[in-house]
C-alpha cells in the first residue's frame, strides 16, 4: 500500500521572513528615480496636446511612469505585499510557493491524462509521488511603445481641379503631421493609418504616353513610341486566313461572311484609328503626385526567463503563458532596471532584461515602455513505480499540468486523431 504525501513535506524548509517595500509590489506606485519624475497623463491627454515641432511633447514622455492596474487578460496579478529573495534562492513561502497535497496532485496529472486518447491513467493513479520539487521561475518583460512614420509618393491621373501645392504653403514633414486623433491605446500590438502631407501636390506630364493622352494600339501599331503610329492598319481575317473565301470540301469557294470577301478586318482595338486611350492618365495627359504619411503604432517584447536547472527542461513559452504573481510593474518614457532592496537576483535578473531592449527603428520613435516582473509558481512531481520513473511539472496559478516526452502508459497504433504514431 503506498503511504500518502503529506502535505507538511511540502512546508518543511523554513520560512524566511519577507521585508516589505515602498515602492514595488503595490499598484499605482513609481519607482523612486529622479529620470521618472512627473505627473500621470492619460491617453486623451496625448491625443489632446497641443502640436510641438516634435509633436508629441516631451512633458508626455517623461510623465507615463504610473503603475497601471494589470489588464485581467494579462498573465499576472500584481502581489500587493512586500517581496523576498536572495542570490537567486526562492523565499516566496506565502506566494510564489504552491502547496498541494496528493489527491490535488493526482488529481491534475489525471486530468491532464484525460484529454489524451491514447494515455492510461494507471500511473497518475497508483504510481508513488517519490519527490516534489518547488522550482519558481521568473519572467521578465520590456514592452516599447512606438510610432513609426515614413513617407511615400503616391500618383493618380490628373482630371483637372484644385491642388494643394507649395504655393498654398510649405510643405509639412511628416512628424509634424496631427495624428492625435489616430492615436491608439497603449501598447496595443498594432495599428496603422494613413494621411496626405499637406502642401505636397504636384502636376507632371504622363511618362506612359508622354502627356499625349493616348498610346499606340498595341495591336496594329506594336512596339510603336508614343505620337508615332498609323491608321488604317488592317488585320488578317481569322475565318478565310486573309482569302476572302471560305473553302468547302467539294471544292467549291463562298464568300467569307465575317469580312465581307476583303480578307482583311478593322483592328478590333482601337477600329483601326491607331491609337487608344492611355490607363495611365485616362487620356488627361497628365499625373497628380503628393507625399502620402504612413502611420504605424506597434509595440516591440523583449521577454526573458530566468528558470533553475529543475525547469530547465520546459520551454520558455510555457512560462510566458502561464499566470504568476507580479512582482513589479512600471511605466515611463525609457523604463530602468528595477530595485529590489534585498534580493540581487531580482536586481541583475531586472538589468538583463532592459539591456536586452529591441532595437528601435531609425523610422521610430519611442512613446513609452512598460517593464513587468512577475514569478510563476512551478512544483516539479516525480513518480515512481520499482524501477521506473517520470516527471512532470505544475506551472502557474492556474495549475497547468506540462509533461514534455516521456508517460508510461502511453499506446497509439494509429486508429485515432492523437496521430501520435507518426513521432516513433
Amino acid at each position: 500500500m503506498e503511504e500518502p504525501l503529506l502535505a507538511g513535506e511540502f512546508g518543511a524548509k523554513e520560512k524566511v521572513e519577507w521585508s516589505s517595500y515602498q515602492y514595488i509590489g503595490r499598484p499605482g506606485s513609481v519607482l523612486p528615480t529622479a529620470s521618472l519624475a512627473g505627473n500621470e497623463v492619460s491617453v486623451e491627454e496625448i491625443r489632446s496636446a497641443s502640436a510641438f515641432s516634435d509633436h508629441y511633447p516631451p512633458s508626455i514622455h517623461a510623465a507615463l511612469i504610473s503603475s497601471p492596474e494589470p489588464d485581467p487578460s494579462e498573465q499576472a496579478i500584481v502581489y500587493q505585499g512586500g517581496y523576498g529573495g536572495g542570490l537567486g534562492v526562492n523565499t516566496y513561502d506565502n506566494v510564489g510557493r504552491q502547496i498541494l497535497d496528493e489527491v490535488e496532485i493526482r488529481e491534475l496529472l489525471i486530468d491532464h491524462v484525460g484529454h489524451r486518447c491514447c494515455w492510461g491513467s494507471r500511473p497518475a493513479r497508483t504510481w508513488k509521488i517519490s519527490a516534489v520539487e518547488d522550482c519558481n521561475v521568473y519572467v521578465g518583460t520590456l514592452e516599447t511603445f512606438l510610432e513609426e512614420r515614413e513617407s511615400i509618393r503616391e500618383t493618380e491621373p490628373y482630371l483637372g481641379g484644385n491642388i494643394d501645392g507649395k504655393d498654398n504653403g510649405p510643405e509639412l514633414g511628416i512628424w509634424e503631421l496631427d495624428m492625435r486623433s489616430e492615436f491608439p491605446p497603449l501598447f496595443i500590438q498594432h495599428k496603422g493609418a494613413r494621411a496626405k502631407v499637406p502642401h505636397s501636390e504636384a502636376t507632371e506630364k504622363c511618362s506612359g504616353c508622354a502627356g499625349q493622352g493616348e498610346i499606340p494600339c498595341p495591336a496594329c501599331n506594336a512596339n510603336q513610341e508614343p505620337g508615332i503610329d498609323k491608321e488604317n492598319q488592317m488585320i488578317q481575317c481569322a475565318a478565310c486566313y486573309g482569302r476572302g473565301l471560305i473553302a468547302h470540301r467539294d471544292g467549291s469557294d463562298t464568300i467569307c461572311m465575317k469580312c465581307n470577301g476583303k480578307g482583311k478586318l478593322s483592328c478590333a482595338t482601337c477600329k483601326s484609328c491607331g491609337l487608344i486611350k492611355c490607363e495611365m492618365c485616362r487620356g488627361g495627359g497628365s499625373l497628380l503626385t503628393r507625399n502620402v504619411a504612413i502611420v504605424r503604432w506597434k509595440t516591440l517584447s523583449t521577454r526573458k526567463v530566468g528558470a533553475t536547472s529543475g525547469a530547465a527542461s520546459v520551454p520558455d513559452e510555457v512560462f510566458h503563458k502561464a499566470r504568476g504573481v507580479q512582482l513589479c510593474n512600471t511605466q515611463a518614457y525609457q523604463c530602468t532596471p528595477a530595485f529590489f532592496a534585498d534580493s540581487y537576483f531580482l536586481n541583475k535578473f531586472s538589468s538583463e532584461v532592459i539591456a536586452d531592449r529591441a532595437p528601435v527603428p531609425l523610422t521610430a520613435r519611442v512613446i513609452c515602455e512598460r517593464h513587468a516582473i512577475s514569478v510563476v509558481p512551478v512544483t516539479r512531481v516525480t513518480m515512481a513505480h520499482r524501477n521506473r520513473s517520470f516527471s512532470f511539472y505544475i506551472i502557474g496559478l492556474s495549475r497547468e499540468v506540462y509533461l514534455k516526452d516521456y508517460y508510461p502508459s502511453r499506446i497509439c497504433w494509429g486508429f485515432c486523431p492523437c496521430l501520435d504514431w507518426l513521432r516513433l
